[in-house]
């Protein structure tokens, strides 16, 4: 099983883009079938690192590229491509 954690900062005054981003994912659970479970939070105490963060699992790498490349989740990236600041993901077996 493979975890992917993804953080984003955003860019000052993107609220509204980022949570339409955030439910863009939201959307796709359950609907892209290699994607087998998700979390998303959005940093509740301000001030941190980032402004949000997603968990997802997947059976393998090849299952996690699948969902990377699945043009649903295409069209939620590039909002998101166009309103963050940085982004930093990790991904490893649990």
């Amino acid at each position: 099983m493979i975890r992917h954690v993804v953080a984003w900062k955003f860019q000052p005054g993107t609220e509204a883009q980022m949570h339409e981003f955030l439910n863009a994912l939201r959307a796709l659970d359950g609907v892209i079938p290699e994607l087998k479970a998700m979390q998303i939070g959005v940093d509740c105490a301000g001030g941190g690192n980032f402004d949000a963060c997603l968990i997802a699992d997947f059976d393998d790498l090849a299952a996690l590229d699948r969902y990377k490349n699945d043009p649903r989740h295409v069209a939620a990236s590039g909002l998101c491509k166009s309103i963050r600041e940085t982004r930093i993901a990790v991904d490893f077996e649990i």
